[in-house]
C-alpha cells in the first residue's frame, strides 16, 4: 500500500481489531510511512467468526472513501482465509485474493495471483475493489528506531460497536454463522529415534530399523 502511495499518490490507512498490543503492528506501520491507523475493539467480537469480523471492518470502510482495500490472505492461527471475500460480499466491491503483484491502471487495479499447482491468473478489477495479499508479494521495508520513536506518542482512535453503528448481537459468538463441528489432532507421522550407545550397537540398530521398516 505504501509503495502504491508512494508511485501514485493518496493516503494510506492501516486497520485492526485487537487488542492494545496491536498497536504495536500499528505504529510500525505508521513508522513505514502510513498516514493513519485505527484501531476497534476486539473484546465484543470474543469468540466471534470471520463473518462476525467482516460485519464489524465493513463498517469501519464504509465510514471512508477508500478506493482499494487490501488484507491477509489468512489468519496464522485458524487460516480460513474467509474474512477478505466476506469483506468484499458485504462492500460489494470485486475481489481477488492470494495476489502476489498488482498494478494500478487509472480506475482499474491489474493484478497477479496465484493458484493451485504453480499456476497464476491474471485479472483487472475495477475500482474500488478488495485485495487478499499472499505473502513474499514484497520485502518489508526497514523501520529505524528513530522512526518509530517518532510514532511512539501518535494517537490512535480505538473504535467501539457504537461508533461503528453495531450492536453487540451482530459480531458476538451468538451471531456465528460458522460451527464447528470437531477438531482433532492429525494422526502421527514419521517418528525420529534417537540411538545411543557403542559405534557397533549403533550400527546393529540401525540394520535392524533398515529390515523392519524395508
Amino acid at each position: 500500500a505504501i509503495r502504491i502511495k508512494e508511485a501514485q499518490g493518496g493516503t494510506v490507512t492501516v486497520a485492526t481489531i485487537g487488542d492494545a498490543d496491536s498497536e504495536d503492528v500499528l505504529r510500525r506501520c505508521l513508522a513505514m510511512g502510513a498516514d493513519s491507523a485505527l484501531r476497534i475493539d476486539d473484546a465484543p467480537f470474543a469468540g466471534s467468526d470471520p463473518f462476525a469480523v467482516a460485519r464489524g471492518l465493513a463498517a469501519l470502510v464504509g465510514k471512508g472513501r477508500y478506493d482499494l482495500v487490501l488484507t491477509g490472505a489468512l489468519a496464522g492461527d485458524q487460516g480460513f482465509g474467509m474474512t477478505g471475500p466476506l469483506l468484499a460480499g458485504l462492500l460489494d466491491w470485486p475481489h481477488a485474493t492470494l495476489v502476489t503483484a498488482l498494478a494500478l491502471e487509472g480506475d482499474r487495479v491489474r493484478v497477479t495471483r496465484e493458484l493451485e499447482g504453480g499456476l497464476e491468473e491474471s485479472l483487472r478489477l475495477a475500482l474500488p475493489a478488495l485485495l487478499t495479499i499472499q505473502t513474499g508479494i514484497n520485502e518489508p521495508r526497514y523501520v529505524s528506531i528513530m522512526g518509530i520513536r517518532k510514532v511512539r506518542a501518535k494517537e490512535i482512535p480505538v473504535l467501539d460497536l457504537a461508533a461503528l453503528g453495531l450492536t453487540a448481537d451482530a459480531v458476538s459468538a451468538g451471531a456465528n454463522r460458522l460451527r464447528r463441528r470437531s477438531l482433532a489432532v492429525p494422526p502421527a507421522g514419521k517418528q525420529a529415534e534417537m540411538i545411543a550407545g557403542r559405534p557397533v550397537d549403533i550400527a546393529r540398530r540401525i540394520l535392524e530399523l533398515v529390515k523392519e521398516r524395508a
